[in-house]
Parts: C-alpha cells; structure tokens; sequence
C-alpha cells in the first residue's frame, strides 16, 4: 500500500474527529466531560458502543482466532446475551436511583471507604492494562502499513496516537465520545462488510446464501464444544461470557458512563436491548469473516503468518486491491480510537470522582484545571503501558484480553454480588488485603487445575473462581450482631 495515500485517508478521518469535537464541546459546563448533561440520544450510545466494545480486538484478533478455536467464542458471545440482561435490569436501575457519576460510589454507600477505593483501584488497574493491550494491537498494524515506510520509529507512533486521543477528548469528554464512537463503529463495521464482498466477489460467490453456504460448510464454522476438559467447553464459555459483560460493562466505568448519558432510565435500558441485539449479529459477522480470510488465502496459496492476529492485516495490506486496503486502514483506526478514547475518558472520571473528588470538594472552575491534569496523566500511562506491551506480548491479544480480566475485575464481581444479593456488613478496613488474596489464589488454582482437578483446563472462567473466592473472603469478615 502507498503510506502517503494511507496517511492522508488517516488525516482525513482525524479531521473529521476534530470537526466533531469542536462542534459538541461548544458549550460545556465543569461536569459535562463525566455526564455529557444527561442529554444524549439513547439510539447514539446504543450504536457507539458496539464500537468501543469491539475494539481492534475484534477487528483482528476474532477473525483471526477462527483458525485456532473454530466459532468456539460465539459461545462467549450468546452468552453476553444474559450479562446484558442482568445489566438491564438489575445495575442500571440502581445506578439510575442514586444518580452516580462514578458507578463505584456505590460501594462507599454500601459497604464504606476502603470497599469503595477498592473498586475504583481495580477499574482502574482494568482498563488501563486491557485498553493499552488493545491499543497496542492496532498501533503495531499501523506501524507496519504506514509508519515503518516513513521511518518513524514504534515510540513516535504511539506517541502520535494517544496525543491525538487526548486532542479531540481534552475539552468534551464523554460528551464528545457519544458521537465519535457512533462515527468510528460505522467506519469499522463498514470495513468488515466490504472486504467480506471482495473475497466473495474474487472467490465467485455472487449470492447471499452463496456466502452463508461457504461459511456453513467450512469445518472452521463448528459453533459449539461440549468437552468439558477443554477450555472452550460451551458451558465454560456461556456462563463465562455472562458474568464477562456483567463485570466488563456493568460494572465498568468505561461503558456504564455511556449508559449514564441517556437521559432516564427507560432510555437506558432500550438502549442495552439494542446494543445486544446488535452486538451478537457483529460478532458473528467478524467470525464469519475469519472464516472468508482463511479460504481466500488458502485458495490462492498464501502463507498464513505465526500469529493468527497477522492475518488480516496481512492479506489486507499485500493481497487485497487498493481500495479494500484503504477500507482496512479506516476500519483499523477507528477500531483502536473508538475504545482508547472512551477508555481515557473513563480512566480520568474514575480517578478524578472517587480518588480525588472533585465533585466534592472544588469550586466548578477549579475541577476543569484538575481535570484537565488527570488527563495528561492517563494520556501519559496509556503510551508507557503500550511500550511495555510491545516488548512483552506474545500470544493472540483476544486472549491477552479476558485473562487480564479474569484477574484483575474479579474482586469487582465478588464485591458488587455481595453488595447486591446479601444484607450483611462488612469490616471495610479488610476489603483491599481480600481484593489482593482471590486473584492470586485463583493464579495458583488455574495454573495447577490440570493436576489438582482430574484434567479440569481454566478457560475464561477463572474470573467466576476470581469473584466467588471475594464473595467468600467478604462473607467470612463479615459483621456479627
């Protein structure tokens, strides 16, 4: 591909970004960076979302991962289904009667002061690991179509992608993000779909059934694993799928301060039925366009590449026309920009609400300057945390992913269950030591379950060991009358 056609579609597509920052950041009071006024349209957040929940993770990784593990995630997938419901019906409604800004507030009014720095501590930790692998992926993908051909060093890239996150971020926020992502989740869905039709259209498939067919009948389509050693059992991955939503959005700042922009509760519910809906038939176009990528290349005797998250960019980037190539690149883009600038928003409203509150404890004038700082910050651990991944990653990013969640918002789901379904108090002082102990027990547990448990394999279950273990440790601290 021409790097300077690619760099030029690339400041098209920021342009655009920045357009639409100035034009929704006009006129913003000290809070609309964290709640975005409550004002935003339920049908905007719905669509965006799928974006920023996606991700370059998706855009590579799924496709990708098909040769590998078959259809085996869409097991994870049918399984957001009753995560999200859970989410509907039982998280927002709560967060809607307490009116919070930050979702971790929650666990101060239930439980006290360290449950509630515990929750937040462990958002943070979150997402700042997952959204810097996930940006790392995609950052990797430009470096090599573009940058590397213009001599820019990985470090400058990356540095070049973050500080234009934080460009179009630093004065909207939330506010701004509602409606980039919404413009980023077309863009990247749309990618999808044409390179679809371009490998069917070079393979002679004319017909819609013609592509359902060649998908069905591919031995790489198998949906559904009922071994129950295996990692990618189906009950392994439904319930694992489930309480993944639950933790990775509704208890999320990231996605739930989304969710917190509608303006009631009515709008906010509608708006997950949607995403779900939505969300399932995305993933399981990504899959099926896995499935397109490894005919296409097998057909005409391409060597697939070591790591299965190469293959799109690959076949992309070397064997696709110039047009599908283009595509690629805007699809990529705003794959990475449509979850690391929610994400960065997030990560500064998590810190700025429950660690410094500023909310509290400033005058409107002064919490824009905090603000304002915390972002620089986040900015600034995004592109160290980035670097780091570049020097150390070495397997499929999917995966990378969810045990990175399986570790560290497993103390998130044990605290919000116990907050939720018992009545019981806790001694809060004890909360962070038990936050610490179940991920590291459940590290001991899943790197020995093979020896210790019949042949039993830890897949992305090992969140649920995660948060029962917290479950656990919070029941037996608990408050006696």
């Amino acid at each position: 591909m021409n790097p300077h056609i690619v760099l030029l579609v690339i400041s098209a597509y920021f342009l655009l970004l920045f357009l639409i920052s100035w034009y929704t950041s006009r006129q913003v009071t000290a809070d609309s960076f964290f709640t975005g006024d409550r004002q935003s349209p339920w049908f905007l957040v719905a669509f965006g979302m799928i974006g920023a929940s996606l991700s370059g993770v998706t855009f590579i990784s799924v496709p990708g991962e098909v040769g590998n593990t078959n259809f085996f995630y869409f097991q994870v997938v049918l399984g957001y289904t009753l995560g999200y419901f859970t989410i509907a019906k039982v998280l927002l409604p709560l967060y809607y009667r307490l009116n919070l800004i930050s979702i971790y507030s929650y666990l101060e009014e239930r439980f006290g002061f360290w449950s509630y720095k515990t929750g937040a501590f462990f958002f943070i930790l979150s997402r700042a690991l997952g959204s810097s692998l996930r940006l790392y992926l995609v950052a990797s993908v430009l470096q090599l179509i573009l940058f590397d051909s213009l001599g820019i060093p990985f470090w400058v890239s990356v540095l070049i992608t973050v500080g234009l996150i934080w460009l179009y971020t630093y004065r909207g926020g939330i506010k701004t993000v509602v409606w980039t992502d919404t413009l980023q989740t077309f863009f990247m869905l749309a990618a999808v779909i044409i390179t679809i039709f371009y490998i069917g259209n070079e393979l002679g498939i004319k017909s819609l059934g013609d592509y359902v067919s060649s998908v069905a009948k591919d031995s790489r389509s198998e949906i559904f694993n009922w071994d129950w050693k295996s990692g990618t059992n189906f009950f392994k991955q439904f319930i694992s799928g489930a309480f993944i939503t639950i933790v990775m959005t509704g208890l999320d700042q990231d996605m739930m301060q989304k969710n917190l922009t509608c303006k009631n509760i009515g709008d906010a519910q509608k708006n997950m039925l949607w995403f779900t809906v939505i969300l399932v038939i995305v993933n399981l176009l990504f899959l099926s366009l896995g499935v397109m990528l490894y005919i296409y290349a097998e057909t005409n005797g391409i060597p697939l590449p070591s790591k299965s998250d190469g293959l799109f960019p690959l076949l992309a980037t070397q064997h696709f026309s110039a047009f599908t190539g283009i595509v690629f690149v805007l699809g990529i883009t705003a794959a990475a920009y449509s979850s690391a600038d929610s994400t960065l928003t997030a990560l500064t409203t998590s810190f700025c609400i429950d660690f410094l509150q500023i909310d509290r404890k400033y005058a409107p004038e002064k919490r824009v300057s905090i603000r304002k700082k915390v972002h620089i910050l986040f900015t600034a651990l995004m592109f160290f945390m980035i670097l780091g991944f570049y020097w150390l990653n070495d397997q499929s990013v999917i995966n990378s992913v969810f045990i990175i969640a399986g570790y560290t918002y497993g103390p998130l789901l044990g605290l919000y269950s116990f907050g939720l379904f018992t009545k019981l108090k806790i001694k809060d002082r004890f909360v962070p030591h038990i936050a610490v102990a179940a991920p590291i027990i459940t590290f001991i547990i899943s790197q020995n379950s093979e020896k210790w448990l019949w042949g039993y394999k830890f897949g992305f279950e090992a969140l649920i060991l995660n948060g029962a273990l917290m479950f656990l440790g919070l029941f037996l601290l608990r408050k006696k009358d």
